[in-house]
C-alpha cells in the first residue's frame, strides 16, 4: 500500500471486518446484515470493477502482465491470471501492488458515502493483510469446515477438487482465522439460524457503535 494513502477515518464510525475462507457464506452472512441497514463495503467486489473491461486496473495490468492477461472482452482473464499468481508468487505480488491501492482509495471513497448505521468491510484476505486489523474495531469470521468449503466451491464454480485446495492454501488456515476473531458465525446452520446470529451480532455493534 501507497503510504500517502489515507486511512480510512473511522472517527463517527464503528467498522467491522467481515472475512472467512473461500466458500464459507461471506456474502450471504453480508446480506443478512445489510438488510439490517448496515453499509457493505465489499473488496472482491470492488477488485472485479476494477479489472473488468474498462476498469481502472487493466491498463497497468496490461502493461505489467502482457495483453495475453486480458480477455477478448476486455476484462481481466480472471482464470488465467489466477493460475498464474498461483504458480508464482512474484507476479502475485506484482498484481497486488496494482490493485490494492486502488482497493483501499474505493473503499475509502465507499466510506465516506455511506449512510448506514456502521461499516462493514468485507475482505476475504484481511487476516493476510494485516493493516485491515489496524483499521476495523472488530473482525467477524464466518466459519464453516473445510470440507463444506470445497464441497461449496466446486459446486458453485465449477473448480475441480485441486483447485479448490490451492486456493485455501493460498489462505490463512481455518485455526489462524479463529485466533483472530471477535465473533464468529456458523454458517453450516439452517439460514434462519444463520440470519439469527446476524441479528443477535448487529445489536450488539449498534450498542458498540455509541462508544465508537
Amino acid at each position: 500500500m501507497s503510504n500517502t494513502t489515507k486511512t480510512i477515518s473511522v472517527n463517527s464510525s464503528f467498522s467491522v471486518g467481515l472475512t472467512g475462507g473461500i466458500g464459507c457464506g461471506k456474502t450471504t452472512v453480508a446480506n443478512f446484515f445489510a438488510e439490517l441497514g448496515v453499509s457493505i463495503i465489499d473488496t472482491d467486489l470492488i477488485a472485479h470493477n476494477l479489472t473488468i473491461r474498462g476498469g481502472a486496473a487493466i491498463p497497468a495490468i496490461q502493461k505489467e502482465f502482457g495483453v495475453e492477461f486480458i480477455a477478448e472482452d476486455g476484462a481481466m482473464d480472471r482464470q488465467k491470471m489466477r493460475e498464474h499468481v498461483f504458480k508464482n508468487p512474484d507476479a502475485k505480488q506484482q498484481l497486488e501492488k496494482i490493485l490494492h491501492p486502488q482497493i483501499r482509495q474505493s473503499c475509502e471513497a465507499e466510506a465516506q458515502m455511506a449512510q448506514g448505521s456502521y461499516l462493514m468491510f468485507v475482505v476475504p484476505l484481511l487476516i493476510e493483510s494485516g493493516n485491515w486489523l489496524e483499521r476495523v474495531q472488530k473482525v467477524l469470521v464466518v466459519d464453516c469446515a473445510e470440507e463444506t468449503q470445497i464441497d461449496r466451491v466446486i459446486k458453485r464454480n465449477r473448480f475441480n477438487r485441486e483447485q479448490v485446495l490451492d486456493i485455501m492454501r493460498a489462505q490463512v488456515t481455518r485455526e489462524k482465522r479463529l485466533e483472530h476473531a471477535d465473533d464468529v458465525i456458523n454458517s453450516e446452520q439452517d439460514l434462519s439460524l444463520v440470519r439469527q446470529q446476524v441479528e443477535q451480532l448487529h445489536q450488539k455493534y449498534l450498542k458498540l457503535c455509541k462508544h465508537a
